[in-house]
């Protein structure tokens, strides 16, 4: 399986994760104001997809509504048109995106680092729609981007569908209590990155709790890029640096000049 590589604006830039929220009044995580704030501030964007009703790709990291939204329930028992209605709290008029509508407000000019959340619910074979979505909203996107997701079958998947498109792994301790009910075995599995080669990814994104483990300086040490998650001070961000070739930040403004 071919790898391409990840291109070099992942690792220029600091990640705003979610895009740049929370940082002014009315911006709310994954929606367009943080987009464009991080567009201007010049920030690459880490950014989360969820499956419609009727199978587009929505900018939304829960698969449920309640936290980021006063409306409840799956967010893919809802069609696109109907989730683009749905307010986001703290928007001021912010909706909830489609993956098409923030590709055309980032138009190539930051590196989007975009996470397929798992849609199978238990780490397994049960994708597809999200990916398939996902690249064709992408077809003749120019500007740098990269898919990943805590789900190896999704980016085995996109690799599928799209084998020129950078992807990679989003990883962690993957702690079995913080992750039940996926087995154990299947935690040590994951914990392992024992897909990387399998899925041809080109990089990781790991948890920076975790980020001094074996295998993650093992891997870099073999030249593949770490990416580190979900850094919230410049203290951190400095220790982080030490074991990562760059972060994913939120909550304070990471230095430009990564």
């Amino acid at each position: 399986m071919s790898t391409p590589a990840l291109p070099a604006a992942f690792l220029q830039r600091p990640i705003a994760h979610r895009a740049l929220h929370g940082q002014q009044e009315h911006c709310p995580e994954n929606s367009r104001a943080a987009i464009r704030a991080a567009v201007e501030a010049g920030y690459g964007i880490e950014i989360d997809l969820q499956l419609s009703a009727d199978g587009r790709a929505m900018v939304f990291h829960d698969d449920q509504l309640e936290r980021l939204t006063d409306a409840a329930g799956p967010v893919r028992a809802r069609t696109s048109a109907e989730l683009e209605a749905i307010p986001l709290k703290n928007g001021d008029g912010e909706c909830i995106p489609t993956f098409r509508e923030v590709l055309d407000i980032a138009a190539g000019r930051v590196a989007l680092l975009v996470e397929i959340k798992d849609q199978d619910g238990g780490m397994g074979a049960n994708v597809g729609p999200l990916e398939a979505a996902a690249v064709a909203d992408l077809a003749g996107y120019d500007g740098p981007v990269a898919l990943m997701s805590f789900n190896p079958h999704s980016i085995a998947e996109v690799a599928r569908l799209a084998p020129h498109l950078p992807r990679g792994l989003t990883t962690c301790a993957y702690d079995p209590q913080e992750w039940a009910p996926l087995a154990a075995e299947e935690c040590d599995a994951l914990r392992a990155i024992s897909d990387f080669d399998r899925v041809g990814a080109c990089f990781i994104s790991h948890e920076a709790r975790d980020i001094t483990r074996a295998r993650v300086q093992a891997l870099r040490a073999d030249g593949v890029p770490i990416l580190s998650w979900t850094i919230r001070s410049p203290g951190e961000e400095a220790e982080v640096r030490r074991f990562a070739d760059n972060v994913t930040f939120e909550n304070y403004l990471s230095a430009l000049g990564a």
